[in-house]
């Protein structure tokens, strides 16, 4: 009724106000306040490109790359004997391939929706095409280091599997990592390189280009192994001496031979209890026997399996034309493989008619909707799943490697593209494009000289409540 009084004070000309009609009616006439500036959106430390060896492929001789090393010669085990030539030394080699493989994306703006938001979004999608590249490139940098063969796991636990969230980081998990690589002798960043310490021996050395900076191992770890770390205080004071003279991204500072640098886009798994399927005798190829399905979880904006379910009960299919039906678990903002196989450790996704219908993995039960229910029709490619922690544990890998771990193969160089004029296929000019396009790889080049360990974390990567989607 104040209401009512007020606005027929306001607008004496208007007599008709009644209590269900007036909020609405005027509703139409308020204009939403829209900010004109965009909101931030979350960050990505990205660190694991600066450390590979620039390595390029010449235009026209194909996509691979093989690097070569010839390795040293064993030293002689006993002086000559006099007249008496040694039995002389075979040289040897080891080389190793990498396929550079293209990659992009790109995204199409209608010119109506550029005219009439707000925010023009062709200008947003030259924006997050930039942020988009280097970050595709960085996580497909970090899941190849993370294939590489020589494994720590904390506490001196056996496997993935057997590590507990207690098993955290600690100097003396440190120390084996960069004991074992110093002792093999990989090479050292900012390290002396010289081979003919003869003629040197009685010099003063110069251990690096930079006299302020000591040679060194690199390490890229997890934020929150970093607040694993930070909780030891010989660590944290190195820590806050070193990271003034900071040489890298994300530099935190050096302690015990390695210099540390944070990334939030380093991979971690955590351990998920099982999903099991029902097998079906239609509509499928699966032949007739005992199969186990295997689910993965990777958050829709990185593509990065995180969580790892265990492996399924057995299935006892009827073939020639089983199949297995599986509903995936209600995750918002991630998305599912299925892997199959005859053995607990299956290595081959699924082939499912819910999976991508286009691009090389047209076809496998990948990238499966959250809630979905799908059918599993025959074995597909393979690959192998992520090994899968205890349930309910989370485990981070953190790298350490030194100079000529590893490379980036490069062919063609990041292009982008804005395509905003009218051509044949939109003679009308109705849409714009932003795209982007690499041809490059990523190139172990000697296992010997990088290792991981992997740890569980006393920090959780999420909140009590009101936890974001990852």
């Amino acid at each position: 009724m104040i209401l009512h009084l007020l606005l027929a004070f306001i607008f004496p000309g208007i007599t008709n106000f009644s209590p269900g009609s007036s909020g609405q009616s005027l509703q139409n006439d308020i204009e939403l306040h829209i900010a004109s500036e965009v909101l931030r959106i979350a960050q990505r430390q990205l660190v694991a490109y600066q450390f590979g060896q620039p390595l390029k492929i010449k235009k026209n001789v194909g996509v691979t790359y093989t690097a070569t090393r010839y390795e040293r010669l064993p030293l002689p085990y006993a002086p000559l004997s006099e007249g008496v030539s040694a039995a002389g030394e075979a040289i040897t080699i080891a080389q190793v391939s990498a396929t550079a493989q293209q990659w992009g994306d790109l995204v199409r703006v209608t010119d109506v929706a550029d005219m009439t938001i707000k925010h023009p979004l062709f200008k947003q999608a030259v924006r997050l095409i930039a942020i988009q590249q280097p970050e595709t490139v960085e996580r497909n940098v970090l899941n190849v280091l993370l294939t590489g063969t020589q494994v720590n796991y904390a506490n001196s636990k056996a496997t993935r599997a057997n590590l507990l969230a207690t098993d955290v980081m600690t100097p003396v998990e440190i120390g084996k990592i960069i004991g074992s690589l110093e002792n093999f002798g990989a090479p050292m960043f900012y390290g002396d390189e010289r081979v003919d310490m003869y003629k040197e021996a009685d010099a003063k050395s110069k251990a690096s280009s930079r006299p302020d900076v000591m040679p060194h191992l690199v390490s890229l770890i997890h934020p929150l192994v970093v607040q694993d770390l930070r909780q030891n205080t010989t660590i944290a004071t190195a820590w806050s001496y070193s990271d003034i003279n900071r040489l890298y991204n994300n530099d935190l500072g050096e302690w015990g031979g390695a210099r540390f640098c944070k990334t939030n886009m380093m991979p971690y798994w955590t351990g998920v209890a099982q999903v099991n399927g029902a097998a079906s005798t239609q509509g499928g190829a699966l032949a007739t026997g005992t199969y186990y399905i295997q689910l993965t979880a990777s958050p829709a904006q990185t593509s990065v399996e995180q969580k790892i379910y265990q492996v399924s009960t057995s299935i006892s299919v009827t073939g020639p034309t089983g199949s297995i039906s599986v509903t995936m678990p209600t995750l918002p903002g991630y998305v599912f493989n299925v892997y199959i196989g005859t053995s607990t450790s299956p290595t081959n996704l699924g082939l499912s008619y819910n999976g991508p219908t286009v691009g090389p993995l047209s076809g496998q039960a990948t990238q499966i909707s959250s809630g979905a229910s799908v059918v599993i029709t025959g074995v597909g490619i393979v690959q192998t799943p992520p090994a899968a922690p205890a349930t309910g544990v989370t485990v981070f890998p953190t790298l350490f490697f030194g100079q000529d771990a590893y490379g980036q193969v490069l062919l063609d160089d990041v292009e982008y593209h804005y395509l905003k004029g009218a051509d044949k296929s939109d003679p009308m000019n109705q849409t714009r494009v932003v795209s982007w396009k690499m041809f490059y790889g990523t190139i172990i080049l000697n296992n010997a000289y990088m290792a991981r360990t992997e740890s569980g974390s006393a920090f959780s990567p999420g909140y009590t409540s009101g936890t974001a989607a990852e």
